[in-house]
């Protein structure tokens, strides 16, 4: 199949900044996209051929969208599945497969996947509504406290949630939901798994994840982590064992805990580029984004190693500003050795909302470590 400069058709579901820094890639190849998105503002839309908006949840969008392309994958997993199967049936490539988003769509029925095929994640219990967890509560069946979880279309620290009494149970969406063991750990690390369409497999060094203490979001991914060699080896092994269970193509982000005695547990896993991958742009010899579509295209896999040591820094709307975004001593971050900014393309900010992110990198990795410090503090994303 010749994919270069041809009548071959890559479709893309979703057009956020995932679909756009996929674009990069695409446009340096010279691959022909096709982006469906609910937003004539999406991120992607300036970056590829063609651009359709729809419902990426309805089944008819989907499938009409997806009879006229060649290959089709995602950058959000909430499409409609029973859409995708339909043109697998159909002959359609889609990857990651309709079987594959459906198993990770659902945490509950991830978190089973993950004991079916003995692969290392925290006890849970699920429940179908969040009412018979305070049963579970009084009869001894669950102890306080747990991690909840909803089962569906959680994103970014929403529908996930540290519940220490009873009280905390009484805002909480009611559907169906799991309870997972609070595990004290020391490290939040994560390992991207590359899966090429004929069984070629890599996997990105670990990262280290740290997070910001109200949002729940990660304020810095650090690679390399700094952890034992041991320690990245058994992160990486188990990365690449729950990406054949899933006998999944393309890219798996594999979120892991890093327990007090050095245990590593899935945390959960997204089957597409992933935040945990961005300084991979800078600070990698293949960014996450090429590798993804090397992989469900079949071609051979690029090198996965890190050229130097990178930090990466999300860059979210700051509290108390919402409308048209400005970047605010952007300039002066430029000036540090080093630093590159992605800026997403969003011309609204909100709270929280991710707006873009900003590589570090550096031959030393706390010199780095460093200049992100200074790169949080100095830039700021606020509304005119």
């Amino acid at each position: 199949m010749n994919y270069f400069s041809s009548d071959f058709k890559l479709g893309i579901l979703g057009g956020g900044q995932l679909g756009k820094m996929l674009l990069y890639n695409t446009r340096k190849f010279d691959i022909y996209t096709c982006i469906l998105d609910n937003s004539n503002e999406a991120p992607s839309r300036m970056a590829c051929n063609e651009f359709t908006k729809g419902d990426l949840m309805d089944f008819d969008t989907v499938y009409n969208f997806g009879k006229q392309v060649n290959v089709l994958t995602i950058e959000i997993e909430n499409v409609n599945v029973a859409a995708l199967e339909k043109l697998e049936n159909e002959g359609v490539t889609v990857y990651p497969s309709s079987k594959t988003l459906r198993r990770i769509q659902n945490k509950a029925t991830q978190k089973l996947f993950y004991q079916d095929h003995n692969l290392p994640t925290a006890p849970f219990s699920r429940f179908a509504y969040v009412s018979d967890i305070e049963d579970a509560i009084d009869n001894g069946g669950l102890n306080l406290p747990f991690v909840w979880k909803a089962a569906q279309f959680g994103y970014d620290g929403n529908g996930v949630k540290i519940v220490r009494s009873i009280a905390d149970l009484k805002d909480l969406p009611k559907g169906e939901c799991i309870a997972e063991q609070l595990i004290p750990f020391k490290n939040e690390l994560a390992v991207i798994v590359a899966r090429s369409a004929n069984g070629e497999m890599k996997t990105y060094p670990v990262v280290e994840m740290e997070f910001h203490p109200e949002a729940n979001q990660v304020e810095y991914v650090i690679c390399p982590a700094r952890i034992s060699p041991e320690v990245a080896k058994k992160a990486q092994d188990i990365a690449l064992k729950t990406s054949e269970a899933f006998n999944h193509v393309g890219l798996l982000a594999v979120e892991l805990f890093q327990t007090e005695d050095d245990k590593i547990l899935i945390n959960e896993v997204a089957p597409r580029p992933h935040n945990s991958g961005h300084q991979t742009i800078e600070g990698s010899y293949t960014s996450q984004f090429e590798q993804h579509i090397r992989a469900i295209l079949g071609l051979p896999l690029g090198k996965t190693e890190n050229k130097v040591a990178s930090v990466m820094v999300n860059l979210v709307g700051a509290e108390g500003h919402t409308g048209q975004v400005h970047y605010k001593n952007i300039e002066s971050i430029m000036a540090m050795d080093g630093v590159t900014p992605h800026i997403y393309g969003k011309k609204e900010t909100r709270p929280f909302r991710k707006m873009g992110h900003v590589t570090i990198v550096d031959e030393d990795l706390n010199t780095a470590r460093q200049i992100a410090e200074k790169v949080k503090n100095s830039i700021e994303v606020i509304s005119n």
